[in-house]
């Protein structure tokens, strides 16, 4: 099995808080990050409400179940029964004993529509997403640190080829599916779906014409890159804008797409608005999409589309799972200039991330990142474009420093 970067930040969290909560979408590996945390490093009975007769045990009576519980307790798929958290909150207002309770599940606890209460103000939210490359490969990943930091990054060149690139790419994140030949990856997402669609999309909501739910993400998917418009997405599909912002808060809250906010600082608050979705894993998006190896080669804009999914898909496992804090989103402002990422960390200082597809780049794609420059003022770093070249050029020399990066620099040491 793979080692997870988000383990350290769990047991930190268990040793000063009372409830920590591991979310994320299935199969992504919660179960195996839980027990892999109990034993030895912070002992715990674990409970599983994919196991019939305990969830038939929690949901008759929430509150003697969590009573009979001694000492620290997983409860693994806590979303299955929903009234649990009540009664956590209730146990917890009574003995707030640091790492009593350790909850994963499916679905985004303080998205769940029948919890009127949380346990806000009480717990720790974490959340696992598909394994990084650096997870893949065993590399320690520190890229948004490093591009945060006063030094300058040294110009290593990168070794991996524009194939090994799409290799990545279509293979995805999901630890199961890792080793499989294109054909069984294909069969195991569309089983992964439906799985999805059966249990946490009906664990959420009673939610009717389930099977338009493919429909949605592939229309998220095929416009994974631009802001999103859920008036005009609700027109192609037919689907009413109320019942497509339904669709779209449950496919948030099951880890299927991820939300990148437009930045809001400096004058780009005259700049456009909307939030960009993204499919939370670019193997899945891929299987949605129909793209297998021959077409990614023979079609450029794909390519590039599945390549800044997967640089997205990539900084959001990473930042996920860092000491600190850092906040993701994107730059736009209207008919001039856009930025796809830009990593903001605790202080306050940024740096913008564009992506591109090019073997080769010239003045024109670092345009963005120096109107990013422009409205940051001295929060600004640094910018960096990622590309498919194997180069490290730094462009232009601080105050406005500016490179030219290989994509796989997000997760290969720098030396």
């Amino acid at each position: 099995m793979y080692a997870r970067s988000l383990t350290s930040r769990v047991l930190e969290a268990l040793s000063d808080r009372p409830v920590v909560v591991v979310n994320g979408a299935r199969q992504t590996g919660k179960t195996f990050l839980a027990r892999d945390i109990i034993a030895p490093r912070h002992p715990a009975a674990f409970l599983s409400l994919d196991d019939g007769a305990t969830l038939a045990l929690a949901a008759a009576d929430p509150g003697g179940f969590i009573a009979a519980q001694q000492g620290a307790v997983v409860i693994d798929e806590v979303q299955r029964v929903p009234e649990l958290l009540l009664a956590i909150k209730a146990a917890v207002d009574i003995d707030r004993t640091p790492g009593r309770f350790l909850l994963s599940g499916s679905a985004n606890v303080l998205q769940l529509p029948r919890l009127a209460d949380s346990l806000a103000g009480r717990m720790e939210i974490e959340t696992l997403w598909p394994l990084s490359q650096g997870e893949i490969d065993g590399v320690a990943e520190d890229f948004i640190p490093s591009l945060l930091s006063e030094t300058s990054p040294p110009l290593t060149p990168g070794v991996e080829t524009r194939d090994g690139l799409a290799s990545r790419m279509l293979r995805g994140g999901y630890p199961e599916p890792l080793g499989f030949d294109a054909s069984r990856r294909d069969a195991w997402f569309g089983s992964y779906l439906t799985s999805i669609l059966q249990k946490d999309v009906r664990d959420l909501s009673d939610v009717d014409a389930l099977s338009a739910f493919p429909r949605v993400l592939q229309a998220i998917g095929a416009r994974t890159t631009s802001p999103a418009n859920v008036s005009d997405l609700s027109r192609t599909l037919g689907i009413a804008w109320t019942t497509l912002n339904r669709y779209l808060a449950l496919l948030r809250a099951t880890f299927l797409v991820i939300d990148l906010p437009t930045w809001s600082g400096g004058d780009v608050k005259r700049g456009v608005r909307s939030s960009k979705l993204y499919i939370t894993d670019t193997g899945l998006l891929a299987h949605l999409l129909r793209i297998d190896a021959p077409r990614l080669a023979a079609d450029p804009q794909r390519f590039g589309q599945l390549l800044e999914s997967f640089v997205v898909c990539e900084l959001v496992r990473q930042a996920s799972a860092l000491p600190e804090r850092f906040t993701l989103s994107h730059f736009a402002k209207h008919q001039t200039a856009e930025v796809d990422v830009v990593a903001e960390g605790p202080g306050g200082s940024i740096v913008g991330i564009e992506v591109k597809s090019a073997v080769s780049l010239g003045p024109h794609d670092f345009k963005g990142l120096r109107h990013l420059a422009a409205a940051a003022g001295e929060r600004f770093v640094r910018g960096v474009v990622l590309y498919t070249g194997k180069q490290t050029v730094r462009v232009s020399a601080p105050p406005v420093e500016l490179l030219a990066m290989p994509v796989e620099r997000l997760w290969r040491a720098e030396a």
